[in-house]
This record gives structure tokens, C-alpha cells and sequence, in this order.
């Protein structure tokens, strides 16, 4: 289940509404050249309907012939009206897609770290790709076509109801079957296509997890589990996809009835009508041409609402990152004095006070601690396996917030700084790194755009880069150019580091897939261009903590010492015996 949310049916009309606002004059050019077009559409059958009582009258060949030219004249310009129209309908529906996928974007960048991980790449990647790309399918085709497909019907009607309103009467017995029929359809299939995406989402998470693990999998014989998970997923996606095909099934079916109602009244009640002289021959003819004809668009409206359903249940998961907390409100108790409400810190210097945690429905993991950074010192974490060190350095850089507590920087909590500022305040490295799709240079400018080569290559010398790339920094990197390994794509990502100039760095696991000597050299190199700047290291190899001014030690979420190497050692409490284990391992 998506931990996103979603739009409400308000919220989406509401967000569609702005959409057609921002673009509001070429959407009513759409609309005004369409329903000239319906109106001019409206001409040949009663055009036919005149004819033919001019011919019953005695009317000549001239007269014949020039309703004739009347009527190839209407619809030459309707056709023309119609091309223009959909070529601007094209244009406005590309647009308002566009701005949809940048909105989107722009949503998915600035949601904290952890909700994005929460989420999920499934149901991200499917609001980015099938849901946008079903909403600007809507902008571009759908929505154009179903206003102009209304107001063909109630000009189709009002035509009808003026050529002979008796028979025009059985006109609206069919509207009347599709109104309710449509009643019945929309109440039941928000829902139901709402479950049909977020089960796609499930499938496209499901999959993913098993391509991206596939070498885990396959070295722990997980291929059963997983494809017996891929086949629930699939089975998932089957149930919901079935259910809103029974929907439409129905659906269709009272709209075909309505279609055929009308007619099967219209035919001998029109004769009935013509053979006692109460309309003429002319307006009974016309009359069953605008019956027949009524049902383009409304064959038009059927397929359409169908669709839209879809589209609108894909727009309100689109819409939905719009609510999205991108920096939750800050607690009272979260709030220090003469900073409450400021998002500006006072300085570099990061405070944890009394912070407890716990991930969803699980128990503390965290237990009230409290940590005082200098400005430019490097802080070691260490602690056994569990400890709470993972979770301490995600709370440090801002991706998690206490449950109870504060942990501020400069006197504002880290919670209420704007992600733009909070990631020029704190950088997280851990052992996972992505290499985009690009050029070396492409990778590093992303911490540094506009950086020259110079600065560039300083930055890889100072993670010991070998410059080995066949094109230096224009190697295009990517599955199908040239591959990093995990020890390069670690390099690469600390060299991002130093390219982004944090205020606080906070490393966990960064050097994890070098072997230990380059592991070392590298985070001596790292502290040594960071210099002034907070180090905080999450310490797996413990000569890291030798290196820092002062260690950090956990045990079961709570602070159990904390002090330089040399005094830990000489207290010989759980430090000294860390150390000691790690040193004879």
C-alpha cells in the first residue's frame, strides 16, 4: 500500500480547473471553433428535412440545387472548423501536459528523503510515467473532445425538440437511459480504477525489487519466493483490472439500450404522426436523421467517460505529492526560543536534545539522547549491530524526524529548514550511490554546476580517483558506455562531496566497498578537503573513530559513552572492548 497520498475528488477538480486557467484563452478558442462546428453541423438534416417538403410542395430544380450548395457549403466550413480546432486542442493538451510532468517533478524532488524511500520506486515510477502520461493524454484528447461532444448533444437536442417536440420527447427517453446509467458507472468507478493503479504499482515495485536484487536472489536460491511474490502481484493487478471491465461491460450495455429506444419509437411514431398531417414528411425525416446522428457523440461521451475515469483516477495520484509534507509542521516542544519559527540557523552548530524514534509501528529505537557538535569537529559513531547508529546519522541530516525531542542546527530544528537549505546545510553518503546516465563531468556538476575541470579533477584527485576513463571527464557512463564498479561509484560520490561544499557531512558506510588502506586514505583525504566542516562518520571500521576528535558510542539506542579515542581506551568501557575485537578480528 502506497504511503503517498492521494488526491481527493475536489482536490483534482480543483488542480484541473487552474490547469485550463493557465491556458485559458487558447482552451476557449477550442471551444468556441468546436461549437461552431456543431452548430454548422446541425444544418444538413434539417437542410434535408427542407428539401424534402420543397419537393413534396412542387419546388424546382434551382431551389433543390441551391439548398444543394447550401449544404456542401455547411459542411466544407465545418470541416475546416473542426481541423483548426483539434490542431489547437493538440497544442493546449501538450502544454498542460507538460506543465503536469514538470509539477510533478518538481513534487517528487522536494519530498524528504525518507517518505521517497517509504514509498517506494514502484509507486514513484508509476505516478512518473503511466499515471502523467494517462493525464496528458486526457488534456491533450480527451477533455476537448468531451465538452464538444456535450455541447453537440444538447445542440443536437435542442434541434430536435424545435423540428417536432413530440418527437423530440423520444429523443430524451435515450439521454435520460445514459444519464443514469453514467450515475451508476461514476459511483462506482473512482474506486475501482484507483485500486487498478495503485495494484499496477504494486506489480511495477514488485518487479523492480526482483530485477534490482536479481544477483541476491540467485545466490540465495530466492527464485521460488519471488516468483511466487511476482505471481501474487500479477494476480493482484488481474482481480482490479477485471473489476473495472465488469463496470464498463455494464455500462455499455444500458448505453446500447439507450441507443436503440428512441429509434424503435421514433420510426412508427413518425409515420403515425405524418399520416394524420401533425408534422410534416420533411421534419419526421429530419428528425430521425438528428436521432441518428445524436449518437456520435454519445458514443463519443461513453467512450470518453470511460477513459476519463481512468485518467482522473491517474491525476489524483499525480495531484496527490501536491499535499505531500515536504517539512511536516514543527512540534511546539520541537521549537527553541528566540528561533521558533525562523528557517535561517544562527550558526553550524548541531544539537540533539532528548530525541526519541521509532519507524512505523515499531518500538523506540532511540532513547532520549542528547549530543552537543562543535562547529568543524569529526565525531565517530560506533556501536554493535542495532545500536541505533543508522538511524542517528538519517536524524543528524535531516531525512528522519524525532518522534519526541529536537534535533536543531543553529537553534532551528533541521525539520523545519526548506529542503534547498537543508541540503546546504547536511549531506548523508551512505554505501548506496547512483551514477546517472551522462558524462563524468555531467555526474560531478550535479553538486557544483558550472564548476571548471580544474575544480573537477581536484575533487576526484581527493578520493584517489585513477584517470583511467577513456575521454577523461566526457566518458559517457551508463549500462550501455562505460560501467563503474561499486568502488568507483563511491568515489564518484564523494567526490560530490567536496564539490558541494556541505556545512555538515555526515558518512555512513561511504567507504564500505573500497578495501580498508583506500577506505582510509580516502576519508583522511575527504576530512582533509573538508576542513572547517562537520564530519560526522558512522563507524563500521573502527579507524575511522582513531582519526576523529571524539568517538560516539551507542548501545541499544542510548549513549553510552562519549569522549577522544585515547580516553575511551584508558576507561576501558564498551569502547575499549569494541576496539579490542575489532583489533584481534
Amino acid at each position: 500500500m502506497s504511503t503517498l497520498p492521494i488526491a481527493s475528488p475536489r482536490q483534482v477538480r480543483r488542480a484541473a480547473v487552474a490547469l485550463v486557467r493557465s491556458d485559458g484563452r487558447a482552451f476557449a478558442a477550442v471551444l468556441a471553433l468546436n461549437a461552431a462546428a456543431a452548430l454548422l453541423g446541425l444544418a444538413g438534416p434539417w437542410l434535408l428535412g427542407r428539401i424534402i417538403d420543397r419537393v413534396a410542395d412542387g419546388a424546382t430544380t434551382g431551389d433543390v440545387d441551391r439548398f444543394g450548395l447550401l449544404l456542401l457549403g455547411c459542411a466544407l466550413v465545418q470541416v475546416l472548423l473542426s481541423r483548426q480546432a483539434r490542431y489547437l486542442a493538440h497544442r493546449f493538451g501538450e502544454r498542460s501536459a507538460a506543465k503536469v510532468r514538470e509539477q510533478l517533478l518538481d513534487r517528487v524532488l522536494a519530498l524528504p528523503a525518507g517518505t521517497a524511500e517509504r514509498a517506494g520506486t514502484g509507486d514513484l515510477t508509476a505516478r512518473g510515467t503511466a499515471d502523467s502520461t494517462a493525464v496528458g493524454e486526457t488534456l491533450r484528447d480527451a477533455a476537448p473532445e468531451l465538452l464538444v461532444a456535450c455541447a453537440q448533444i444538447l445542440f443536437i437536442l435542442g434541434a430536435i425538440l424545435t423540428v417536432s417536440p413530440l418527437l423530440g420527447s423520444c429523443g430524451l427517453l435515450g439521454v435520460l437511459g445514459i444519464a443514469l446509467g453514467s450515475r451508476w458507472y461514476l459511483r462506482r468507478s473512482r474506486p475501482a480504477y484507483l485500486a487498478d493503479r495503485a495494484a499496477t504499482a504494486g506489480l511495477a515495485e514488485t518487479l523492480s525489487a526482483t530485477a534490482g536484487g536479481a544477483r541476491t536472489v540467485d545466490a540465495l536460491g530466492l527464485g521460488a519466493q519471488r516468483l511466487a511474490a511476482g505471481r501474487a502481484a500479477v494476480a493482484g493487478a488481474r482481480r482490479t483490472r477485471l473489476r473495472t471491465l465488469h463496470l464498463r461491460l455494464r455500462f455499455f450495455a444500458a448505453i446500447n439500450l439507450s441507443y436503440t429506444v428512441p429509434a424503435a419509437l421514433v420510426l412508427p411514431l413518425g409515420a403515425v404522426l405524418v399520416a394524420h398531417g401533425t408534422v410534416s414528411l420533411g421534419a419526421a425525416v429530419s428528425t430521425a436523421l438528428y436521432l441518428q446522428r445524436i449518437t456520435d457523440p454519445l458514443d463519443t461521451v461513453v467512450v470518453l467517460l470511460e477513459g476519463l475515469q481512468s485518467s482522473t483516477a491517474a491525476y489524483a495520484r499525480v495531484e496527490g505529492l501536491a499535499p505531500a509534507p515536504v517539512h511536516a509542521p514543527v512540534p511546539a516542544q520541537a521549537r527553541t526560543g528566540e528561533h521558533a519559527g525562523e528557517h535561517e540557523p544562527a550558526d553550524d552548530r548541531i544539537r540533539v536534545s532528548g530525541v526519541r524514534y521509532a519507524y512505523p509501528d515499531g518500538p523506540d529505537v532511540l532513547h532520549g539522547l542528547d549530543l552537543d557538535l562543535t562547529p568543524g569537529e569529526r565525531l565517530a559513531v560506533v556501536g554493535p549491530s542495532g545500536s541505533g547508529k543508522t538511524t542517528l546519522g538519517r536524524l543528524l541530516a535531516g531525512v528522519e524526524r524525532p518522534r519526541t525531542g529536537a534535533v536543531t542546527v543553529g537553534g532551528v530544528p533541521l525539520a523545519e529548514l526548506s529542503p534547498e537549505r537543508l541540503r546546504r546545510q547536511v549531506v548523508l553518503v551512505t554505501q548506496e550511490h547512483h551514477v546517472f546516465l551522462g558524462t563524468l563531468r555531467d555526474n560531478l556538476e550535479i553538486a557544483a554546476p558550472g564548476a571548471d575541470d580544474a575544480a573537477l579533477t581536484a575533487a576526484l584527485d581527493a578520493v584517489g580517483w585513477q584517470h583511467d576513463l577513456p575521454d577523461g571527464l566526457d566518458t559517457d557512463l551508463g549500462p550501455a558506455a562505460t560501467r563503474l564498479d561499486g568502488a568507483r561509484a563511491q568515489q564518484l560520490a564523494l567526490a560530490r562531496v567536496i564539490l558541494a561544499d556541505p556545512h555538515t557531512l555526515v558518512l555512513d558506510e561511504a567507504t564500505a566497498l573500497l578495501d580498508p588502506a583506500t577506505a582510509r586514505h580516502t576519508e583522511r583525504a575527504l576530512a582533509a578537503a573538508l576542513t572547517g566542516r562537520t564530519v560526522i562518520a558512522i563507524a563500521h571500521r573502527l579507524h575511522t573513530a582513531h582519526d576523529a576528535d571524539r568517538v560516539a558510542v551507542l548501545d541499544r539506542g542510548r549513549l553510552t559513552a562519549l569522549g577522544p579515542h585515547e580516553d575511551l581506551l584508558a576507561a576501558g568501557g564498551p569502547y575499549a572492548a569494541l576496539w579490542h575485537t575489532w583489533r584481534t578480528a
